[in-house]
């Protein structure tokens, strides 16, 4: 793990406002509040410790406003190459530079952004100081070399020392999961356990009790003692998981059953989520206090289509990995570099995946598409001998058997989508929302 001293806030009366070259070390930013309830307050971004900074009225926000016309979850800002992108998260009263209302905007350096009554500046000046760097394309079985990923390395690391509870955030399939394994196995809690609590996958008394237990037996935090417990997509969890997690995490005992007494429980927690917790909060579908105590650390794993140059490496990882003859074909490599993977680093993994299997290209126009037909057999055999885990294996054949219906589907009816539909007993907005995600 590489350590370094965080950059001091620089005297902001000697800070430039006018941009600079775009060339040579990484620009240093502060956003000062000039006008508002929270006027003078400022923040530096330093992109080495936070990727991303959310700016809100929320308590967990980096830089918390509380001006009331201001958004829970107003705007985000990250790096841009050497300029800082802005981009609005659906704020009530909307965000404005200049005058005008922005969605996503970049800038250099000088501008005011009104959010609500109040008014941040970004000023620009020095340079941000660059983090000693291990030459790498890995954490734990997370792979990239793009900057955006290696900030995310860089970051994790440091976590990986502390005991903080942290709130992984990204879109399906950025590799949430395999994040907090490698945050796991980097710090002192390594020997210890790795539970993952599913959360979509319970419900009710059983949800309560394969989190916190019951007559039956100790269930995941408990199990996790010693270790790290991983919360898989928290925003799934009921409204009374929800209070006795946040109870939990404050205090950091748990009582199996009323009549068992309370016992104290040494465990990391790490939660994932692909949604919008502050939305949530906002719309009382989850706790405050919950979303409070989990993100002692936020990070936030970019989609693969903003990680330049990591498309390439994970596809010949994967080609190697699933047993590819050869090395990864140019042509395909160049089809998986023009397509913008709406399904991350999963959808990735699949396409490769389905290419050894049945030998299927893809293109950004075209989607997945056949270019030597399988037996139903050599399909199956293809999948068991890649030794993929059951619930990656299970996909590629679901996804297998949907292609081939709906495509027989199709053809049986002359190309008309609502015969087919009807045909096969789906709802037309369900079938036509199958054949779009076959086609990506």
């Amino acid at each position: 793990m590489t350590s370094r001293t965080p950059p001091k806030e620089p005297d902001l009366a000697t800070l430039t406002e006018d941009p600079t070259e775009e060339v040579g070390p990484t620009p240093l930013y502060v956003l000062r509040v000039m006008t508002g309830p929270d006027a003078g307050k400022t923040l530096v971004l330093d992109w080495n410790r936070v990727p991303r900074v959310m700016v809100g009225q929320s308590r967990v926000a980096e830089l918390s406003i509380r001006d009331p016309r201001v958004s829970r979850r107003h705007l985000a800002v990250a790096p841009e190459g050497h300029g800082v992108r802005v981009t609005d998260l659906g704020a009530t009263n909307g965000t404005r530079v200049g005058g005008v209302r922005v969605f996503d905007v970049l800038l250099t350096g000088g501008e005011d952004v009104e959010i609500g009554g109040s008014i941040l500046r970004l000023v620009r000046g020095g340079t941000l100081p660059e983090p000693p760097r291990t030459p790498r394309d890995r954490l734990g079985r997370v792979l990239g070399t793009s900057q955006e990923i290696q900030r995310v390395f860089t970051l994790a690391e440091r976590l990986a020392a502390s005991d903080l509870p942290i709130l992984i955030e990204g879109e399906t399939g950025t590799g949430k999961e395999l994040l907090a394994e490698a945050i796991h196995e980097s710090g002192p809690r390594a020997a210890g356990p790795f539970v993952v609590h599913v959360a979509s996958a319970f419900s009710g008394d059983a949800e309560l009790a394969a989190l916190f237990g019951g007559a039956e037996g100790p269930g995941a935090i408990e199990q996790a003692a010693g270790g790290t417990l991983v919360i898989d997509e928290v925003g799934d969890l009921s409204d009374a998981a929800q209070a006795r997690l946040a109870g939990f995490v404050e205090r950091g005992v748990v009582q199996r059953a009323p009549a068992r007494a309370p016992a104290p429980v040494d465990v990391r927690v790490i939660a994932t989520t692909r949604r919008d917790l502050e939305r949530q909060v906002h719309d009382g579908a989850f706790r405050e206090e919950l979303l409070f105590r989990l993100a002692g650390a936020r990070v936030e794993l970019p989609p693969l289509r903003k990680r330049p140059g990591d498309v390439d490496l994970l596809a010949r990882h994967f080609w190697a990995l699933f047993g590819g003859a050869g090395g990864l074909p140019r042509t395909f490599a160049f089809q998986l570099s023009r397509h913008d993977f709406p399904g991350n680093v999963r959808e990735l993994e699949h396409a490769v995946a389905r290419r050894i299997a049945v030998g299927d290209v893809l293109s950004a126009s075209a989607g997945l598409r056949r270019s030597e037909p399988a037996t139903p057999s050599d399909f199956l055999e293809h999948v068991l001998e890649m030794r993929l885990a059951m619930s990656h294996a299970r996909q590629l054949v679901v996804d297998e058997f949907e292609q081939r219906y709906v495509a027989q589907a199709i053809a049986e009816h002359g190309g008309n989508v609502t015969r087919a539909a009807a045909a096969s007993g789906l709802t037309r907005r369900y079938f036509h929302m199958l054949r779009t995600k076959l086609k990506r």
